[in-house]
């Protein structure tokens, strides 16, 4: 993408000349304010909150003005180039779709009556296509709304990467892994921070819980060990019956709480999700027990170093472990068979007043270089290990103060949620493209004008 700032800023100010605005807002406030009003209250709350009092969250946002870009002049920018290589492949941006799970959620509004049973399909595929276009990687998640291999498909050649969360249940695992593979992912990202789900206060108020309501399983849906698990359940459930089953049982007087709308609501939704016809669903138990045993398998909190070993003897893939906010548990990983690292805090999602994430690039950074024996300053680029960064990105800026501390690349996360939100593929590209093009107008006046040059000493520390 060469001097694409130029190319999207013109386009925009081309349009205003005959009173057409931008898709989407390029403020990255006004993006977000646009998209709550638009989303339903448990999309936003789900997709915007973070754990606690926020505070998480607002340490991301503000970690960036602690980092000011140094402008310099007189330096021939006139052609610029965003392209960079990640673990050999050659990309346009160093941007990637991070993983959002339950993506239906910022959709539902956007389609009417019966909006929530159309999300699924308007969700990834949608996510997709502007990936495609734009040539950027999407890292597919575990708890999409979308199996994997349709969005491969929706993908075509585009590159995409598969966001694991480590089941209970290592044959699942095993599965999600090999359907990676085979859908052509180019690596595995293991999230680490989320063995167990963030006290996640706004989604509490709200008694709501996407995976509760079968929002967000597809992966696990469209998985045959997962199949296996529901029906074992299923034949469990159905033997306990029959043993409990004696003359007079149905006439002991017993009775069943009064079901609720809500609670019918729930049922209906776990229905139309399941596999088959909803009203076949609807008469069946396997739909509610799938459910149950998504809650059961979610996450494993025994995991421990040495367990990546495990993984990496399953998978020829390389794997990036997402979640890391020390020094130690960088090297740790690169020292137990991991050939990436991802700073994150989860976008502020599981910790309430945690390290920003911003604050902790910079010595991770410097640990996997003395790790890799490349201790040698500042400037992008770990010998052969990546690193990359996510949460709090919004801005074109804040992708070149997170390159500047180390960063080769950067997950971008809640803007394109809020783009699709607002106008669907569309409003995704839309979203990259200003991002990209603020990146590029930055590199042009700090006196940048290729990746490889962007370092510390673009930064007043």
């Amino acid at each position: 993408m060469r001097n694409i700032g130029r190319t999207v800023q013109s386009s925009i100010y081309r349009d205003g000349v005959f009173g057409r605005r931008p898709a989407v807002p390029t403020d990255p406030d006004a993006l977000a304010e646009s998209a709550r009003r638009r989303m339903t209250r448990t999309g936003w709350s789900y997709v915007a909150g973070g754990a606690g009092a926020q505070r998480t969250v607002d340490a991301n946002r503000e970690a960036f003005g602690r980092y000011r870009i140094v402008p310099r002049q007189m330096v021939d920018v006139g052609e610029r180039s965003l392209a960079t290589t990640l673990l050999g492949r050659d990309l346009p941006a160093p941007v990637l779709f991070a993983p959002v799970g339950a993506l239906e959620l910022a959709v539902q509004h956007q389609l009417g009556r019966g909006g929530r049973r159309a999300a699924p399909r308007n969700a990834e595929p949608a996510l997709a296509r502007a990936a495609r276009d734009l040539g950027l990687p999407v890292v597919i998640s575990t708890q999409a709304s979308t199996p994997m291999e349709d969005t491969a498909a929706a993908l075509g050649d585009s590159p995409r990467w598969f966001q694991l969360y480590w089941s209970s249940d290592d044959a699942l695992v095993e599965s999600f892994v090999s359907r990676a593979e085979a859908s052509g992912c180019e690596a595995i990202v293991v999230t680490l921070d989320t063995h167990v789900l963030g006290w996640r206060t706004r989604d509490l108020d709200l008694g709501y819980l996407p995976f509760a309501r079968a929002e967000g399983i597809a992966q696990y849906l469209s998985d045959p060990v997962f199949q296996e698990l529901v029906e074992a359940r299923v034949r469990a459930a159905g033997s306990a019956r029959s043993d409990t089953a004696g003359p007079g049982t149905a006439g002991s007087g017993t009775t069943s709480p009064r079901p609720t709308v809500a609670a019918v609501r729930s049922l209906l939704s776990m229905a139309r999700h399941h596999p088959g016809p909803t009203w076949r669903n609807l008469t069946q138990p396997s739909a509610r027990a799938a459910v149950e045993t998504f809650l059961d398998v979610f996450s494993r909190s025994t995991l421990t170093w040495t367990d990546l070993a495990w993984l990496r003897e399953r998978t020829t893939l390389p794997i990036l472990v997402k979640g890391i906010q020390h020094p130690d548990d960088a090297r740790a990983a690169l020292d137990h068979g991991a050939d990436g690292i991802i700073v994150s805090n989860h976008g502020g999602r599981q910790i309430d007043n945690a390290v920003a994430s911003l604050d902790a690039l910079g010595p991770v950074v410097d640990a996997v270089r003395a790790h890799a024996g490349t201790d040698t300053g500042p400037g992008v680029g770990t010998a052969g290990v990546p690193v990359l960064f996510d949460s709090g990105i919004r801005t074109g800026a804040d992708v070149f103060t997170a390159l500047a501390l180390g960063a080769d690349a950067v997950l971008l996360g809640r803007p394109w949620v809020y783009g699709l939100a607002l106008a669907g593929t569309d409003g995704v590209r839309a979203v990259t493209e200003h991002v990209l093009a603020e990146l590029d107008l930055t590199m042009a006046l700090a006196g940048v004008s290729a990746m490889e040059q962007i370092g510390r000493h673009n930064l007043a520390l």
